[in-house]
């Protein structure tokens, strides 16, 4: 589902920005509004949040109630700067109406409202459609802010000319339809190449459970929270998306396919199912190391077990290691590898040469308020010959830091089999 950030300046053709919204919505999109203060003198917000299903912000000092989410994602559960997260999680930055005071504060790079800042740190494709009188459109400073917005790479839609907004004006000036807004908006978003276009991901998440009877079950901590991140990340990211979830009960983003499970055996399974399709797999759900030997068919109780129960674990097939050695050269294997106190980093590279991996992500679980369960993380990405630390953030940064270490090594890969 594309995600569009659309922002409304003060201007009469405000109003069409509602109708851009509605055909947004209407066509499949998930759409934030942000306005300037000038707007909301033209368009109440109220009518755009009831369109959109989210709330509309117009500072960077009020509370969003989805912290930085676009309809449909499940939000962090941490609260973002509003202009960081909005843009990140967008697909495209649309301003429409743009005005000749916002154009003028684009071009000089100023970030004095919710709007302009979330277009300086804009890394997204970037539409601004122009609507104001003609003879402030046709002013040469105008002009010179378009080519110098042009010049940087933000796609300028031309104005319409015909009645403008004060009576009896004619001339350029008028914000193009909706419908040809949208339009541009979806031209740019089928053009716009992503980085993990056309790559096949598989990504496991969550814990597995091995039953001691129908009720109870050996697991472990695991959330989910880590894969799940990586998966919407990766499909944001342009990548077709399998999600294997071990017992994940956390809200799950949009656009992947999700493949449920509960014991190691029918986790193994379902990446077996899936490995081929895949070009990269990321091991990230937390895979029981043992199982009861000889689970209980009903509910063990305590007049059948006496003062004491005890169990005879075995040890669960090893998946990573499995897939591994009917892996394809030109597949990419990342395995997770949560520990606890001293050595984490050099079981990490262990675990890298001992299961034939590209990358193996190592985090110290015995930190306070991150790893399991938990919206932090702090991570060592291991690969060969290189060894990066990710400074505590929220897990869906983690996650991006992650792909782009695979993409690094993805390429590294390539070169060398050219060479």
């Amino acid at each position: 589902m594309p995600r569009i950030l659309l922002g409304v300046c003060g201007g009469i053709a405000a109003y069409k920005a509602l109708e851009v919204t509605r055909l947004a919505t209407k066509a499949g999109h998930s759409v934030r509004v942000v306005c300037t203060e000038a707007a909301t003198r033209f368009v109440g917000t109220a009518s755009f949040a009831a369109i959109t299903g989210a709330p509309v912000l117009i500072t960077e000092w009020e509370p969003d109630p989805l912290r930085g989410a676009f309809p449909g994602d499940p939000p962090p559960e941490h609260a973002p700067l509003s202009h960081l997260a909005l843009v990140e999680r967008a697909d495209a930055y649309v301003i429409a109406p743009a005005t000749a005071q916002t154009l003028a504060k684009l071009a000089g790079g100023q970030a004095d409202n919710l709007l302009t800042a979330a277009a300086l740190a804009c890394r997204r494709p970037m539409i601004v459609a122009p609507a104001m009188n003609h003879a402030m459109y046709e002013h040469p400073a105008t002009q010179a802010n378009l080519d110098a917005l042009r010049a940087r790479g933000v796609i300028v839609l031309e104005p319409g000319t015909g009645p403008l907004g004060s009576p009896g004006e004619f001339g350029i000036g008028r914000l193009p339809e909706p419908a040809e807004i949208l339009a541009a908006v979806e031209a740019v978003l089928a053009a716009a190449p992503r980085d993990l276009d056309g790559l096949g991901v598989l990504v496991t998440a969550g814990g597995t459970r091995e039953p001691i009877d129908a009720v109870r079950f050996v697991g472990n901590r695991s959330s989910g929270r880590m894969g799940l991140a990586i998966a919407a990340a990766a499909e944001r990211r342009g990548a077709s998306v399998t999600l294997v979830a071990a017992n994940v009960s956390i809200p799950r983003p949009p656009g992947i396919e999700y493949v449920d499970v509960e014991t190691t055996a029918q986790l193994a399974a379902a990446c077996d199912a899936h490995f081929d399709a895949a070009d990269v797999l990321i091991m990230a759900a937390a895979v029981a190391d043992y199982a009861p030997a000889a689970p209980h068919a009903g509910k063990l109780k305590k007049d059948q077990t006496g003062e004491e129960l005890t169990l005879r674990l075995e040890r669960t097939q090893d998946v990573l290691s499995g897939l591994a050695a009917r892996r394809r050269a030109d597949q990419m294997l990342v395995g997770f590898a949560a520990e606890h106190g001293d050595g984490a980093l050099a079981y990490g590279r262990e675990k890298l040469s001992r299961k034939n991996l590209d990358a193996v992500v190592v985090n110290d679980i015995g930190g306070t308020g991150i790893g399991f369960d938990a919206a932090d993380n702090e991570v060592w990405i291991v690969t060969e010959g290189d060894e990066r630390h990710v400074p505590r953030a929220p897990k869906d940064e983690i996650a991006e830091a992650i792909l782009d270490a695979v993409l690094n090594r993805r390429s590294s890969n390539e070169l060398k089999v050219r060479d």
